[in-house]
């Protein structure tokens, strides 16, 4: 009947609505940052570049003093004592305050320590602000012989929505700029 037809419809797109804003965590990933209760996190499927899934972060607060951040951390183990570039790709809507993607590198013995880059605090701010399309984005740091964590992932500070994809690693000659 038209009445059934009406229920089942208005069924579905309470089911599609509250899919939208469900995201599942990518394996191994974890939600951080001083905020991130403030954020939905999590695999957009089909929102990649060509097509494929990718990460998100995305704000649901009106308003956000902090940031939130998607992060995987490993061990540094055929790093330790070289130069390394992690490369990703990086897609903006509606960053109120800035994006990036981060890497940080922790030391126990004898030092504690961390060597630290998030595009924004470093030696040059190459954050990004605002909407713009997938981009290829690096971070070159060096991991000291002592490192004991390695940690990376991307970060949305306010409001809006981020999207990565293809974080990679590799050893960078000794003569790449950090």
């Amino acid at each position: 009947t038209m009445t059934t037809k009406k229920i089942m419809k208005g069924v579905l797109l309470i089911a599609m609505t509250v899919t939208l804003f469900s995201f599942d965590l990518p394996t191994g990933w974890f939600k951080a940052g001083d905020k991130p209760n403030s954020y939905e996190m999590g695999i957009d499927k089909g929102a990649g570049k060509d097509g494929k899934n990718a990460a998100t972060i995305k704000s649901i607060d009106k308003k956000i003093e902090g940031f939130g951040t998607l992060m995987q951390d490993c061990l540094p183990g055929k790093y330790l004592g070289k130069r390394i570039r992690m490369t990703g790709m990086l897609k903006t809507k509606d960053v109120s305050d800035w994006a990036g993607l981060w890497l940080r590198i922790d030391t126990k013995e004898p030092i504690k320590a961390v060597i630290f880059d998030n595009m924004h605090d470093g030696k040059k701010d190459i954050s990004v602000k605002g909407t713009t399309d997938w981009k290829k984005y690096e971070i070159v740091l060096d991991v000291p012989d002592n490192a004991s964590n390695i940690a990376y992932g991307a970060l949305l500070a306010g409001t809006g929505q981020i999207w990565f994809d293809n974080i990679t690693f590799e050893i960078a000659p000794s003569g790449t700029m950090t």
